[in-house]
Protein backbone atom coordinates (compact mmCIF):
# COMPACT_ATOMS: atom_id res chain seq x y z
CA UNK A 1 0.00 0.00 0.00
CA UNK A 2 1.65 3.73 -0.60
CA UNK A 3 0.89 7.09 -0.61
CA UNK A 4 0.52 9.58 -3.51
CA UNK A 5 4.14 10.30 -3.18
CA UNK A 6 4.91 6.31 -3.96
CA UNK A 7 6.23 5.75 -0.07
CA UNK A 8 5.39 2.60 0.94
CA UNK A 9 2.68 2.81 3.99
CA UNK A 10 2.31 -1.16 4.92
CA UNK A 11 3.26 -3.93 3.72
CA UNK A 12 0.97 -7.28 3.92
CA UNK A 13 0.04 -10.91 2.51
CA UNK A 14 -2.50 -13.13 2.13
CA UNK A 15 -3.77 -16.63 0.46
CA UNK A 16 -6.94 -14.75 -1.61
CA UNK A 17 -5.74 -11.21 -2.00
CA UNK A 18 -9.02 -9.52 -3.59
CA UNK A 19 -10.74 -10.67 0.19
CA UNK A 20 -8.20 -9.26 2.54
CA UNK A 21 -7.95 -6.24 1.07
CA UNK A 22 -11.81 -5.95 0.88
CA UNK A 23 -11.63 -6.22 4.93
CA UNK A 24 -9.55 -3.00 5.52
CA UNK A 25 -12.36 -1.36 3.16
CA UNK A 26 -15.79 -2.65 4.33
CA UNK A 27 -15.12 -4.72 7.37
CA UNK A 28 -16.75 -2.43 10.00
CA UNK A 29 -15.93 -5.63 12.73
CA UNK A 30 -12.04 -4.44 11.96
CA UNK A 31 -11.47 -2.02 15.44
CA UNK A 32 -7.61 -1.45 15.26
CA UNK A 33 -7.49 2.16 15.49
CA UNK A 34 -4.89 2.60 12.63
CA UNK A 35 -7.01 1.53 10.35
CA UNK A 36 -9.17 4.78 9.11
CA UNK A 37 -5.75 6.68 9.22
CA UNK A 38 -3.97 4.20 6.85
CA UNK A 39 -6.91 3.62 4.62
CA UNK A 40 -7.30 7.85 4.03
CA UNK A 41 -3.77 7.84 2.93
CA UNK A 42 -3.85 5.17 0.54
CA UNK A 43 -3.05 5.94 -3.04
CA UNK A 44 -2.36 2.71 -4.80
CA UNK A 45 -1.82 -0.87 -3.99
CA UNK A 46 0.58 -3.10 -5.79
CA UNK A 47 0.94 -6.89 -5.03
CA UNK A 48 3.53 -9.35 -6.02
CA UNK A 49 2.82 -13.19 -6.23
CA UNK A 50 4.71 -15.84 -5.02
CA UNK A 51 4.05 -19.53 -5.73
CA UNK A 52 4.25 -20.23 -1.67
CA UNK A 53 2.66 -19.40 1.20
CA UNK A 54 6.20 -19.60 3.01
CA UNK A 55 7.80 -17.17 0.12
CA UNK A 56 5.26 -15.05 0.99
CA UNK A 57 5.89 -14.92 4.40
CA UNK A 58 9.59 -14.28 4.15
CA UNK A 59 9.01 -12.00 1.22
CA UNK A 60 6.72 -10.22 3.50
CA UNK A 61 9.44 -9.46 6.17
CA UNK A 62 12.48 -9.07 3.64
CA UNK A 63 9.90 -5.87 2.23
CA UNK A 64 9.56 -4.60 5.72
CA UNK A 65 13.22 -4.39 6.66
CA UNK A 66 13.79 -2.53 3.11
CA UNK A 67 10.90 0.38 2.74
CA UNK A 68 10.20 0.96 6.93
CA UNK A 69 6.59 0.84 6.44
CA UNK A 70 5.05 3.21 9.15
CA UNK A 71 2.14 1.14 9.70
CA UNK A 72 4.09 -2.09 10.44
CA UNK A 73 6.52 -3.12 13.01
CA UNK A 74 10.28 -2.82 12.69
CA UNK A 75 12.47 -4.07 15.10
CA UNK A 76 15.55 -1.42 14.84
CA UNK A 77 18.91 -2.34 14.28
CA UNK A 78 20.14 0.17 16.46
CA UNK A 79 19.58 -1.17 19.65
CA UNK A 80 22.44 -1.19 22.09
CA UNK A 81 23.38 -3.21 25.46
CA UNK A 82 24.76 -2.89 28.31
CA UNK A 83 27.40 -5.21 29.52
CA UNK A 84 30.51 -5.52 31.85
CA UNK A 85 33.86 -5.59 29.82
CA UNK A 86 37.45 -5.99 30.97
CA UNK A 87 40.86 -5.65 28.41
CA UNK A 88 42.40 -8.71 29.63
CA UNK A 89 45.14 -7.94 26.89
CA UNK A 90 45.99 -4.87 28.24
CA UNK A 91 49.72 -4.84 30.54
CA UNK A 92 46.98 -3.66 33.58
CA UNK A 93 43.18 -4.70 32.80
CA UNK A 94 40.22 -2.49 34.40
CA UNK A 95 36.54 -3.42 34.26
CA UNK A 96 34.08 -1.12 32.81
CA UNK A 97 30.50 -0.72 31.72
CA UNK A 98 30.06 0.31 28.62
CA UNK A 99 27.16 0.09 26.23
CA UNK A 100 27.51 -1.04 22.98
CA UNK A 101 25.87 -2.34 19.49
CA UNK A 102 25.88 -5.90 17.99
CA UNK A 103 29.83 -5.47 17.08
CA UNK A 104 32.12 -6.37 19.57
CA UNK A 105 35.40 -4.82 20.13
CA UNK A 106 38.40 -7.62 20.08
CA UNK A 107 40.86 -8.62 22.64
CA UNK A 108 38.53 -7.69 25.15
CA UNK A 109 35.86 -9.96 27.45
CA UNK A 110 32.34 -9.09 27.83
CA UNK A 111 29.62 -10.33 29.92
CA UNK A 112 26.35 -9.53 29.91
CA UNK A 113 24.36 -7.89 28.29
CA UNK A 114 22.52 -6.73 31.27
CA UNK A 115 18.77 -5.81 30.08
CA UNK A 116 18.83 -3.46 33.08
CA UNK A 117 21.08 -0.61 33.43
CA UNK A 118 20.97 -1.05 37.61
CA UNK A 119 21.95 -5.01 37.66
CA UNK A 120 24.70 -3.84 35.65
CA UNK A 121 25.97 -1.07 38.03
CA UNK A 122 25.31 -3.08 41.02
CA UNK A 123 27.36 -6.06 39.72
CA UNK A 124 29.85 -3.50 38.97
CA UNK A 125 30.00 -2.22 42.57
CA UNK A 126 30.37 -5.41 43.92
CA UNK A 127 33.30 -6.52 41.56
CA UNK A 128 35.05 -3.78 42.17
CA UNK A 129 34.91 -3.54 45.92
CA UNK A 130 35.94 -7.69 45.97
CA UNK A 131 38.42 -6.82 43.20
CA UNK A 132 40.67 -4.03 43.96
CA UNK A 133 41.73 -3.64 40.06
CA UNK A 134 42.24 -0.07 38.78
CA UNK A 135 39.91 2.62 37.57
CA UNK A 136 41.82 5.10 36.39
CA UNK A 137 42.66 6.02 33.07
CA UNK A 138 45.32 4.69 30.75
CA UNK A 139 46.74 8.26 31.21
CA UNK A 140 46.84 8.87 34.43
CA UNK A 141 47.63 5.47 35.01
CA UNK A 142 51.20 6.06 33.44
CA UNK A 143 51.99 9.46 35.37
CA UNK A 144 51.23 8.74 38.41
CA UNK A 145 53.93 9.20 41.14
CA UNK A 146 52.16 8.25 44.51
CA UNK A 147 49.28 5.82 44.91
CA UNK A 148 45.43 7.40 44.58
CA UNK A 149 42.95 7.49 47.20
CA UNK A 150 41.58 4.19 46.42
CA UNK A 151 44.45 2.16 47.68
CA UNK A 152 44.38 3.76 51.21
CA UNK A 153 40.51 2.37 51.04
CA UNK A 154 42.10 -1.24 50.05
CA UNK A 155 39.85 -0.63 46.31
CA UNK A 156 43.00 -0.38 44.32
CA UNK A 157 46.33 -2.53 45.09
CA UNK A 158 48.24 0.55 42.59
CA UNK A 159 49.83 -0.74 39.73
CA UNK A 160 50.58 2.60 38.96
CA UNK A 161 53.54 3.16 41.65
CA UNK A 162 54.40 -1.18 41.93
CA UNK A 163 52.50 -1.27 45.42
CA UNK A 164 52.13 -4.74 43.71
CA UNK A 165 53.94 -7.71 41.74
CA UNK A 166 52.26 -8.04 37.82
CA UNK A 167 51.69 -11.66 38.75
CA UNK A 168 49.27 -10.42 41.54
CA UNK A 169 47.84 -8.32 39.51
CA UNK A 170 47.07 -10.93 37.05
CA UNK A 171 45.59 -13.12 39.78
CA UNK A 172 43.49 -10.86 40.50
CA UNK A 173 41.99 -10.04 37.21
CA UNK A 174 41.94 -13.90 37.00
CA UNK A 175 40.08 -14.18 39.68
CA UNK A 176 37.46 -11.23 38.43
CA UNK A 177 37.13 -13.02 35.41
CA UNK A 178 36.09 -16.64 37.02
CA UNK A 179 33.67 -14.94 39.45
CA UNK A 180 32.02 -13.51 36.38
CA UNK A 181 31.89 -16.77 35.16
CA UNK A 182 30.42 -18.23 37.80
CA UNK A 183 33.44 -20.26 39.09
CA UNK A 184 32.72 -18.76 42.43
CA UNK A 185 34.64 -22.08 44.07
CA UNK A 186 37.59 -21.87 41.59
CA UNK A 187 37.83 -18.16 43.01
CA UNK A 188 37.64 -18.81 46.58
CA UNK A 189 40.43 -21.73 46.00
CA UNK A 190 42.69 -19.89 44.73
CA UNK A 191 42.08 -16.83 47.46
CA UNK A 192 42.82 -19.58 50.17
CA UNK A 193 45.92 -20.77 48.48
CA UNK A 194 46.75 -17.21 48.85
CA UNK A 195 46.22 -17.03 52.01
CA UNK A 196 47.84 -19.83 53.32
CA UNK A 197 51.39 -17.82 51.71
CA UNK A 198 50.64 -14.92 53.22
CA UNK A 199 50.32 -16.54 56.64
CA UNK A 200 53.57 -18.35 55.87
CA UNK A 201 55.61 -16.02 55.62
CA UNK A 202 54.15 -14.17 58.37
CA UNK A 203 52.19 -11.55 56.21
CA UNK A 204 49.08 -11.43 58.60
CA UNK A 205 47.90 -8.70 57.32
CA UNK A 206 47.48 -9.65 53.95
CA UNK A 207 46.12 -12.98 55.03
CA UNK A 208 43.39 -11.19 56.61
CA UNK A 209 42.73 -8.94 53.54
CA UNK A 210 42.52 -12.69 51.71
CA UNK A 211 40.23 -13.51 54.53
CA UNK A 212 37.86 -10.75 54.02
CA UNK A 213 37.49 -10.84 50.10
CA UNK A 214 36.80 -14.97 50.72
CA UNK A 215 33.93 -13.81 53.51
CA UNK A 216 32.50 -11.32 51.24
CA UNK A 217 32.47 -13.64 47.86
CA UNK A 218 30.62 -16.67 50.08
CA UNK A 219 27.64 -13.88 52.07
CA UNK A 220 26.79 -12.82 48.41
CA UNK A 221 27.10 -16.24 46.57
CA UNK A 222 25.22 -17.63 49.34
CA UNK A 223 22.01 -14.94 49.29
CA UNK A 224 18.78 -16.50 47.88
CA UNK A 225 18.67 -15.92 44.39
CA UNK A 226 15.06 -13.93 43.32
CA UNK A 227 15.09 -15.90 40.05
CA UNK A 228 12.09 -17.79 38.83
CA UNK A 229 13.02 -21.75 38.12
CA UNK A 230 10.81 -23.51 35.87
CA UNK A 231 10.74 -27.43 34.72
CA UNK A 232 11.57 -26.57 31.47
CA UNK A 233 15.07 -26.30 30.26
CA UNK A 234 14.70 -23.26 27.47
CA UNK A 235 12.26 -21.18 26.11
CA UNK A 236 11.07 -17.66 25.34
CA UNK A 237 7.58 -16.76 26.43
CA UNK A 238 6.37 -13.46 24.99
CA UNK A 239 3.19 -11.40 25.79
CA UNK A 240 2.15 -7.70 24.98
CA UNK A 241 0.14 -4.57 26.46
CA UNK A 242 -1.73 -2.73 24.37
CA UNK A 243 -3.10 0.82 24.88
CA UNK A 244 -4.00 3.19 22.19
CA UNK A 245 -1.94 3.06 19.40
CA UNK A 246 1.16 1.89 21.34
CA UNK A 247 2.17 -1.70 21.95
CA UNK A 248 4.73 -3.07 24.61
CA UNK A 249 5.99 -6.69 23.81
CA UNK A 250 7.59 -8.38 26.45
CA UNK A 251 10.02 -11.35 26.41
CA UNK A 252 11.22 -13.93 29.39
CA UNK A 253 14.04 -15.62 28.56
CA UNK A 254 14.15 -19.18 30.33
CA UNK A 255 17.85 -20.95 30.25
CA UNK A 256 18.65 -23.93 32.37
CA UNK A 257 15.22 -24.15 34.07
CA UNK A 258 16.22 -19.78 35.28
CA UNK A 259 14.75 -16.94 34.30
CA UNK A 260 17.95 -14.85 32.93
CA UNK A 261 16.39 -11.81 31.39
CA UNK A 262 13.43 -9.50 30.31
CA UNK A 263 13.42 -7.87 27.28
CA UNK A 264 11.29 -5.11 25.84
CA UNK A 265 10.27 -3.78 22.18
CA UNK A 266 7.88 -1.24 21.91
CA UNK A 267 5.79 -0.53 18.73
CA UNK A 268 2.85 2.59 17.96
CA UNK A 269 0.87 3.37 14.89
CA UNK A 270 1.18 -0.32 13.98
CA UNK A 271 -1.56 -1.66 11.47
CA UNK A 272 -0.95 -5.30 11.55
CA UNK A 273 -3.35 -7.90 13.78
CA UNK A 274 -1.96 -9.30 16.77
CA UNK A 275 -1.16 -12.41 15.00
CA UNK A 276 0.76 -10.66 12.45
CA UNK A 277 2.85 -7.97 14.49
CA UNK A 278 4.27 -11.63 16.29
CA UNK A 279 4.87 -13.06 12.86
CA UNK A 280 6.92 -10.54 11.77
CA UNK A 281 8.75 -10.02 15.17
CA UNK A 282 9.48 -13.18 15.73
CA UNK A 283 11.05 -14.03 11.94
CA UNK A 284 12.77 -10.51 12.42
CA UNK A 285 14.07 -10.91 16.06
CA UNK A 286 15.41 -14.29 15.42
CA UNK A 287 16.97 -13.66 11.67
CA UNK A 288 19.93 -12.48 13.64
CA UNK A 289 20.12 -15.06 17.08
CA UNK A 290 19.22 -18.91 17.36
CA UNK A 291 15.88 -19.49 18.74
CA UNK A 292 15.29 -21.74 21.85
CA UNK A 293 13.77 -24.70 20.89
CA UNK A 294 10.42 -23.46 22.55
CA UNK A 295 8.78 -20.40 22.06
CA UNK A 296 5.26 -19.73 24.59
CA UNK A 297 2.77 -17.06 22.76
CA UNK A 298 -0.66 -15.60 24.47
CA UNK A 299 -2.52 -16.60 20.68
CA UNK A 300 -2.30 -19.12 18.03
CA UNK A 301 -0.47 -17.45 14.66
CA UNK A 302 -2.18 -18.00 11.26
CA UNK A 303 1.31 -18.85 10.19
CA UNK A 304 2.09 -20.69 12.59
CA UNK A 305 3.50 -24.12 11.16
CA UNK A 306 5.51 -21.67 8.55
CA UNK A 307 6.88 -19.37 11.73
CA UNK A 308 7.78 -23.24 13.25
CA UNK A 309 9.56 -24.27 9.94
CA UNK A 310 11.47 -21.11 9.28
CA UNK A 311 12.80 -20.97 13.01
CA UNK A 312 13.50 -24.70 13.60
CA UNK A 313 11.57 -24.21 16.88
CA UNK A 314 8.15 -25.65 18.32
CA UNK A 315 5.58 -23.03 18.93
CA UNK A 316 2.94 -23.69 22.15
CA UNK A 317 0.08 -21.25 23.44
CA UNK A 318 -0.75 -22.66 26.73
CA UNK A 319 -3.88 -22.39 28.12
CA UNK A 320 -3.16 -23.33 31.80
CA UNK A 321 -0.68 -24.87 34.39
CA UNK A 322 2.80 -23.59 34.27
CA UNK A 323 3.85 -22.33 30.30
CA UNK A 324 0.46 -20.40 31.32
CA UNK A 325 1.86 -18.54 34.03
CA UNK A 326 4.78 -17.87 32.69
CA UNK A 327 3.48 -15.53 29.49
CA UNK A 328 0.84 -13.99 32.22
CA UNK A 329 4.21 -12.95 33.69
CA UNK A 330 5.86 -11.71 30.41
CA UNK A 331 2.26 -9.74 30.08
CA UNK A 332 2.76 -7.88 33.86
CA UNK A 333 6.38 -7.06 32.77
CA UNK A 334 4.95 -5.65 29.35
CA UNK A 335 2.44 -3.37 31.62
CA UNK A 336 4.85 -2.54 34.01
CA UNK A 337 7.39 -1.34 31.18
CA UNK A 338 3.96 0.78 29.53
CA UNK A 339 3.69 2.73 32.84
CA UNK A 340 7.21 3.44 33.35
CA UNK A 341 7.63 4.93 29.68
CA UNK A 342 4.51 6.99 30.37
CA UNK A 343 6.82 8.67 33.51
CA UNK A 344 9.62 8.18 32.17
CA UNK A 345 12.14 11.68 32.33
CA UNK A 346 15.21 11.91 29.57
CA UNK A 347 17.77 12.01 32.97
CA UNK A 348 17.38 8.39 33.36
CA UNK A 349 20.48 5.31 33.53
CA UNK A 350 20.75 5.53 29.20
CA UNK A 351 21.54 9.21 29.34
CA UNK A 352 24.09 8.38 31.64
CA UNK A 353 25.57 5.87 29.94
CA UNK A 354 25.52 8.15 26.80
CA UNK A 355 27.17 11.17 29.44
CA UNK A 356 29.62 8.51 29.98
CA UNK A 357 30.36 7.27 26.45
CA UNK A 358 30.48 10.56 24.42
CA UNK A 359 32.73 12.03 27.57
CA UNK A 360 34.83 9.30 27.76
CA UNK A 361 34.58 8.78 31.62
CA UNK A 362 35.93 6.13 33.37
CA UNK A 363 32.71 5.19 35.56
CA UNK A 364 29.03 5.80 35.10
CA UNK A 365 28.58 8.89 36.63
CA UNK A 366 25.49 8.12 38.93
CA UNK A 367 25.87 11.20 41.16
CA UNK A 368 27.08 14.35 39.31
CA UNK A 369 28.62 17.59 41.70
CA UNK A 370 29.12 21.07 39.71
CA UNK A 371 30.58 24.06 40.94
CA UNK A 372 30.16 28.01 39.86
CA UNK A 373 31.94 30.90 40.89
CA UNK A 374 30.08 34.10 41.60
CA UNK A 375 32.00 37.57 42.04
CA UNK A 376 30.00 39.82 39.98
CA UNK A 377 31.17 43.02 41.43
CA UNK A 378 34.72 42.44 43.10
CA UNK A 379 33.36 42.03 46.78
CA UNK A 380 31.10 38.59 48.38
CA UNK A 381 32.84 36.19 46.48
CA UNK A 382 30.74 32.90 46.94
CA UNK A 383 30.30 29.94 44.98
CA UNK A 384 27.73 27.01 44.74
CA UNK A 385 27.73 23.38 44.08
CA UNK A 386 24.73 21.41 43.24
CA UNK A 387 24.23 17.88 42.90
CA UNK A 388 22.53 15.33 40.32
CA UNK A 389 21.85 11.59 41.77
CA UNK A 390 21.06 9.52 39.30
CA UNK A 391 19.87 11.98 36.45
CA UNK A 392 18.25 14.10 39.45
CA UNK A 393 18.25 17.24 41.31
CA UNK A 394 19.36 15.98 44.96
CA UNK A 395 19.10 19.55 46.52
CA UNK A 396 20.08 17.86 50.29
CA UNK A 397 23.59 17.69 48.47
CA UNK A 398 23.65 21.50 47.48
CA UNK A 399 26.17 23.73 49.20
CA UNK A 400 26.55 27.34 49.25
CA UNK A 401 30.52 28.66 49.65
CA UNK A 402 31.98 31.86 50.85
CA UNK A 403 35.14 32.46 49.69
CA UNK A 404 37.20 32.72 53.00
CA UNK A 405 40.74 33.74 51.26
CA UNK A 406 40.21 37.28 50.31
CA UNK A 407 43.25 37.42 47.82
CA UNK A 408 40.96 34.75 45.65
CA UNK A 409 39.69 37.99 43.69
CA UNK A 410 39.46 35.62 39.99
CA UNK A 411 37.82 32.46 39.32
CA UNK A 412 40.60 30.34 39.14
CA UNK A 413 41.87 31.16 42.98
CA UNK A 414 38.09 30.79 44.02
CA UNK A 415 37.27 27.34 41.95
CA UNK A 416 40.62 26.19 43.37
CA UNK A 417 39.55 27.03 47.11
CA UNK A 418 36.27 25.54 47.23
CA UNK A 419 37.16 22.47 44.88
CA UNK A 420 39.95 21.82 48.08
CA UNK A 421 37.68 22.47 50.81
CA UNK A 422 34.56 20.07 49.18
CA UNK A 423 36.95 17.38 48.20
CA UNK A 424 38.94 17.04 51.28
CA UNK A 425 35.84 16.54 52.98
CA UNK A 426 34.59 14.21 50.74
CA UNK A 427 37.61 12.65 50.62
CA UNK A 428 37.77 12.46 54.98
CA UNK A 429 34.02 11.14 54.60
CA UNK A 430 34.58 8.77 52.17
CA UNK A 431 31.75 10.63 49.74
CA UNK A 432 33.17 10.82 46.50
CA UNK A 433 31.31 11.94 43.55
CA UNK A 434 31.64 10.33 40.28
CA UNK A 435 31.84 13.38 38.07
CA UNK A 436 32.46 16.87 38.36
CA UNK A 437 31.46 19.56 36.17
CA UNK A 438 33.21 22.92 36.60
CA UNK A 439 31.66 25.61 34.61
CA UNK A 440 34.44 26.83 32.18
CA UNK A 441 37.10 26.54 30.14
CA UNK A 442 40.58 24.18 29.88
CA UNK A 443 41.84 26.93 32.76
CA UNK A 444 38.88 25.51 34.93
CA UNK A 445 39.38 21.79 33.91
CA UNK A 446 43.43 22.05 34.57
CA UNK A 447 42.79 23.59 38.27
CA UNK A 448 40.48 20.95 39.36
CA UNK A 449 42.85 17.82 37.31
CA UNK A 450 45.40 19.30 39.63
CA UNK A 451 43.31 18.94 42.94
CA UNK A 452 42.65 15.60 42.11
CA UNK A 453 45.87 14.92 41.60
CA UNK A 454 47.20 16.91 44.59
CA UNK A 455 44.25 15.16 47.02
CA UNK A 456 45.48 11.25 45.49
CA UNK A 457 42.32 11.24 43.78
CA UNK A 458 41.86 9.05 40.98
CA UNK A 459 38.46 7.82 40.76
CA UNK A 460 36.70 10.83 40.00
CA UNK A 461 36.35 12.20 36.45
CA UNK A 462 36.26 16.06 35.71
CA UNK A 463 34.73 18.01 32.56
CA UNK A 464 34.05 21.47 31.88
CA UNK A 465 31.48 23.17 30.39
CA UNK A 466 31.12 26.43 29.45
CA UNK A 467 29.04 28.18 26.35
CA UNK A 468 30.86 29.61 23.22
CA UNK A 469 30.29 33.27 24.58
CA UNK A 470 30.49 32.57 28.16
CA UNK A 471 26.71 33.86 28.41
CA UNK A 472 24.61 32.15 30.38
CA UNK A 473 21.50 32.60 28.51
CA UNK A 474 19.17 29.82 28.71
CA UNK A 475 18.15 27.69 25.55
CA UNK A 476 19.98 25.11 23.26
CA UNK A 477 22.92 27.25 23.15
CA UNK A 478 26.10 25.78 21.42
CA UNK A 479 28.48 24.65 24.36
CA UNK A 480 31.79 23.10 24.47
CA UNK A 481 32.52 20.24 26.93
CA UNK A 482 36.49 20.41 27.73
CA UNK A 483 37.80 16.44 28.54
CA UNK A 484 40.95 15.46 29.90
CA UNK A 485 43.41 14.52 27.03
CA UNK A 486 41.59 15.95 25.05
CA UNK A 487 42.73 19.46 23.01
CA UNK A 488 39.58 20.00 21.17
CA UNK A 489 36.21 20.59 22.93
CA UNK A 490 32.89 18.32 22.45
CA UNK A 491 30.17 19.95 20.47
CA UNK A 492 27.24 18.21 20.97
CA UNK A 493 24.17 18.59 18.30
CA UNK A 494 21.75 21.86 19.41
CA UNK A 495 18.93 19.66 19.91
CA UNK A 496 20.40 16.67 21.87
CA UNK A 497 19.02 15.40 25.04
CA UNK A 498 22.39 15.11 26.06
CA UNK A 499 23.31 18.76 25.84
CA UNK A 500 19.90 19.87 27.47
CA UNK A 501 21.05 17.70 30.42
CA UNK A 502 24.07 18.88 30.90
CA UNK A 503 22.85 22.65 30.51
CA UNK A 504 20.14 21.64 33.21
CA UNK A 505 23.29 21.13 35.37
CA UNK A 506 25.55 23.84 35.13
CA UNK A 507 22.40 26.53 34.73
CA UNK A 508 21.50 25.57 38.03
CA UNK A 509 24.38 26.18 39.74
CA UNK A 510 24.84 29.67 37.78
CA UNK A 511 21.49 30.19 39.97
CA UNK A 512 22.69 29.08 42.86
CA UNK A 513 25.57 30.96 43.05
CA UNK A 514 24.17 34.23 41.68
CA UNK A 515 21.07 33.98 43.93
CA UNK A 516 23.73 33.20 47.12
CA UNK A 517 25.71 36.03 45.79
CA UNK A 518 22.79 38.57 46.05
CA UNK A 519 22.11 37.48 49.25
CA UNK A 520 25.57 38.36 50.62
CA UNK A 521 25.85 41.23 48.98
CA UNK A 522 22.39 42.64 50.24
CA UNK A 523 23.39 41.77 53.61
CA UNK A 524 26.78 43.08 53.74
CA UNK A 525 24.87 46.69 52.43
CA UNK A 526 22.69 46.33 55.39
CA UNK A 527 24.89 45.54 57.61
CA UNK A 528 27.45 48.64 56.62
CA UNK A 529 24.59 51.07 56.84
CA UNK A 530 23.42 50.43 60.53
CA UNK A 531 27.44 50.10 61.29
CA UNK A 532 28.81 53.58 60.22
CA UNK A 533 25.98 54.94 63.13
CA UNK A 534 27.58 56.17 66.02
CA UNK A 535 25.32 54.83 69.37
CA UNK A 536 24.04 51.99 66.78
CA UNK A 537 25.02 48.38 68.18
CA UNK A 538 25.23 44.70 67.98
CA UNK A 539 21.66 44.74 70.12
CA UNK A 540 19.91 47.60 68.90
CA UNK A 541 20.49 46.99 64.96
CA UNK A 542 19.09 43.55 65.70
CA UNK A 543 15.95 44.95 67.32
CA UNK A 544 15.63 47.76 64.97
CA UNK A 545 15.67 45.42 61.90
CA UNK A 546 13.30 42.62 63.89
CA UNK A 547 11.20 45.37 64.02
CA UNK A 548 11.39 46.89 60.19
CA UNK A 549 12.58 44.19 58.05
CA UNK A 550 14.74 46.20 55.98
CA UNK A 551 16.56 49.93 55.88
CA UNK A 552 14.13 51.10 53.63
CA UNK A 553 11.76 50.96 56.53
CA UNK A 554 13.81 52.54 58.80
CA UNK A 555 13.66 55.30 56.53
CA UNK A 556 9.94 55.73 55.99
CA UNK A 557 9.18 55.07 59.96
CA UNK A 558 8.00 57.85 62.03
CA UNK A 559 9.06 59.17 65.22
CA UNK A 560 6.99 57.24 67.30
CA UNK A 561 7.48 53.74 65.85
CA UNK A 562 11.36 54.27 66.00
CA UNK A 563 11.07 55.34 69.77
CA UNK A 564 8.95 52.59 70.21
CA UNK A 565 11.21 49.59 69.21
CA UNK A 566 13.08 48.80 73.10
CA UNK A 567 16.31 49.95 73.61
CA UNK A 568 15.89 53.26 71.27
CA UNK A 569 16.69 56.41 72.36
CA UNK A 570 15.68 59.74 71.02
CA UNK A 571 19.25 60.30 70.66
CA UNK A 572 19.62 57.65 68.81
CA UNK A 573 16.88 58.78 66.74
CA UNK A 574 18.70 61.52 65.90
CA UNK A 575 22.01 59.73 64.94
CA UNK A 576 19.54 57.73 62.44
CA UNK A 577 17.74 60.55 60.96
CA UNK A 578 21.64 62.21 60.19
CA UNK A 579 22.73 59.28 59.01
CA UNK A 580 19.92 57.44 57.18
Amino acid sequence: MKNSKKEVLYVGKAKILRDRVKQYFKNSSDTRAMIPILIEQIDSIESIVTFTEKEALILENTLIKKYKPKYNILLKDDKSFISLMINHKHKWPMLKLVRHKNALKKDVLYFGPYTSALAARQTYDIITKIFPLRQCSDRELTSRSRPCLLYSIKRCIAPCVNKCTKSQYDQTVKNAIDFLKGKNKSVIANLKTQMEKASDLLEFEKAGAILKTISQIKEITAKPKKSVQVKIKECDAYHFYKKDHFTVLGKLMFRNTKLIAFEHFEFSLTAQTDSEMLTSFLLQHYQEQTSPKKILLPIHLIDQSLVEEILKAKLFIPQKGEKKNLIDLAYENAKTIFEQEQNKLSSDEDLLMELEEVCKLNHLPSRIECFDTSNLTGGDNVASMVTFTDGLKDTKRYRLYKIKDETHKDDYSALEEILTRRLERAKKEDDLPNLIIVDGGKGQLSIAIKILYRLDIASIDVIAITKEDALHTKGLTKERIFIPGRTKPIELDSHSPLLFFLQTIRDEAHRKAITFHRKSRSARTIKSALDDIPGIGPIKKQALLKTFGSIKRIKEASKDEILSVNGISKKDYNQLQIFL
